[in-house]
């Protein structure tokens, strides 16, 4: 479990294919004592685990599901990723809870600066929008942010300065892909409210053990 507060911007050192895979090779700039082995590590909003380790750098193996859902297959050599370690208990949560289980990918529509702040645009599936609410939380590469207008093909964000700096956000234009990841309870609740034909009455919420 993660936060989607990015801890710091890794470079890429390689993304090598394997048979319905691949492995990534990350500088972090991390050291022993800082990630382990079997860590955890949210990588532009995908969850990772660490295989091997070489003084600040870590690979990671990369399924096939998980190619298939995010942008890490096109990383190479020299690109910048978003990182963050995972939630400790005792940690402050400064942003929302994040899985870094990647629901699917979304496309940057527009980022334009508005006084000290930037407004970005996601284009994204209408599967992905059902779960999104307006002021709700959303994680975009990995980072948290909120949902300032909500479509049913796009939604838009608002970032701070410090956001913009200290993230791939800097770098993205449109046409660019990036992973998305909406909101935990949004998708409880949909698939709750899906699977129920009859719709949320005090029968299903009897039988579901609510009352």
């Amino acid at each position: 479990m993660f936060t989607g507060i990015v801890e710091k911007l890794g470079t890429v050192v390689a993304m090598e294919s394997r048979d319905r895979g691949g492995s990534l090779r990350v500088d972090g700039g991390w050291n022993l004592t800082e990630i382990r082995l079997g860590d955890s590590l949210c990588v532009n909003g995908a969850c990772l685990t660490v295989s091997s380790l070489d003084g600040t750098t870590f690979a990671a193996d990369v399924s096939a599901e998980t190619l298939n859902r995010t942008n890490l297959g096109a990383l190479r050599s020299g690109d910048r990723v978003n990182l963050e370690r995972a939630l400790r208990l005792s940690d402050r949560l400064g942003g929302h809870l994040v899985t870094g289980h990647v629901d699917g990918g979304g496309r940057v529509r527009e980022g334009l600066r508005e006084g000290d702040s930037y407004r970005f645009a996601f284009e994204i599936s209408e599967d992905l929008s059902r779960t999104l609410v307006g002021k709700g939380s959303v994680a975009v590469d990995g980072i948290s942010l909120t949902v300032s207008k909500l479509e049913r093909s796009f939604f838009e964000v608002y970032v701070i300065p410090y956001t913009l700096k200290t993230t791939t956000l800097k770098w993205r234009k449109p046409g660019d892909q990036v992973n998305i990841e909406t909101d935990i309870i949004g998708k409880y609740v949909e698939r709750f409210l899906s699977t129920e034909r009859e719709g949320l009455t005090l029968d299903t919420l009897m039988k579901s053990g609510f009352l």
